[in-house]
């Protein structure tokens, strides 16, 4: 059994010698194959995966990240100098809609009920303190 690990061993060894050697001659190919591979576009693949760019309330729109309930056009005619939304709420958001396959305001409010959740907040908007005294 030890025979055959060292076999195993040395043959990787000298193998990757071989490639290390000689990878003027193959590396360009190999270069060439994976940038054809890259440019490939796939059904879905805009979908799937949106760049996000910490710029402005334009650049939230352009990345799905307004809707009629949630609406970025007001901020953004309205000359709003501000950054954009938050970088951190942005990723998360546009990981569930990437994940769960939804839409933006879905998403939306998935992401502020497991904030709700996280910050001990029920989803009737109640503090779930058991020590909490509500006058209504």
């Amino acid at each position: 059994m030890a025979y055959l690990l060292y076999s195993l061993v040395f043959l990787t060894l000298i193998i990757g010698t071989i490639l290390y050697l000689t990878r003027s001659r193959w590396l360009p190919a190999f270069q060439d194959s994976v940038c054809r591979l890259q440019n490939l576009h796939f059904p879905g693949s805009d979908y799937l995966y949106s760049r996000l760019s910490p710029g402005s309330f334009e650049d939230d729109i352009e990345a799905g990240l307004s809707s009629s309930n949630f609406d970025l056009t007001g901020n953004v005619e309205g000359g709003d100098s501000r950054s954009g939304l938050d970088d951190v709420a942005k990723r998360e958001i546009l990981n569930i809609m990437k994940k769960r396959r939804m839409k933006f305001d879905e998403a939306r409010r998935v992401y502020m009920e497991q904030r709700f959740r996280d910050n001990g907040i029920g989803p009737d908007g109640r503090p779930r303190d058991p020590k909490f005294v509500s006058f209504s």
